[in-house]
């Protein structure tokens, strides 16, 4: 049978219990229909990277899927009806990954970057002082670039020419 990938993601406001329980019902939902799920991996509750249906949150499952393609599609037709569920995505993959996927690898944070080393003081900034607020900044002018001379030249030049032929012919 064909190897298949399924991440689904459900409403923010539903708890993680219920998510268990819809995760249950869609791997019922394909061993009905001939499939089996190798693995499901509940990778919590994640920020979206733009708004889908007014959610700003997830929750996001991944299921591995070995089932025949009929399996798969009655599983995402039941997600499209599902109201809970607000995305989902359906891959087909050569082989299925042992182990955990690259989500929960990464779960760790920062400790594969190794070690910096002592960055010292940072003394190679100086004492920048007060900087002041954008109030100040804006009545002042200070941090304005400054006009070239040379840029109005253009304009004045063409406002010239048009004189000159609107005097020429009186």
């Amino acid at each position: 049978m064909p190897l298949y990938e399924n991440v689904f993601i459900a409403r923010q406001d539903v708890s993680s219990q219920q998510v268990d329980t819809m995760t249950e019902e869609f791997t019922k939902l394909v061993s009905d229909n001939g499939g089996e799920v190798a693995k499901t991996e509940y990778w919590g509750v994640r920020g979206l990277t733009y708004r889908i249906k007014k959610n700003r949150k997830g929750h996001y499952v991944l299921m591995n899927l070995d089932a025949p393609s009929d399996a798969v599609q009655e599983l995402e037709r039941n997600m499209r009806i599902h109201e809970d569920v607000i995305r989902y995505m359906t891959v087909r993959v050569d082989e299925l990954e042992e182990g955990p996927s690259a989500m929960m690898q990464s779960r760790g944070g920062r400790g594969d970057r190794g070690d910096r080393g002592d960055r010292g003081g940072r003394s190679d900034r100086g004492d920048r002082g007060d900087r002041g607020g954008r109030d100040h900044e804006a009545r002042s002018g200070e941090n304005r670039p400054a006009q070239n001379a040379d840029s109005g030249a253009g304009s004045g030049e063409a406002a010239a020419k048009t004189e000159t032929t609107e005097s020429g012919e009186d």
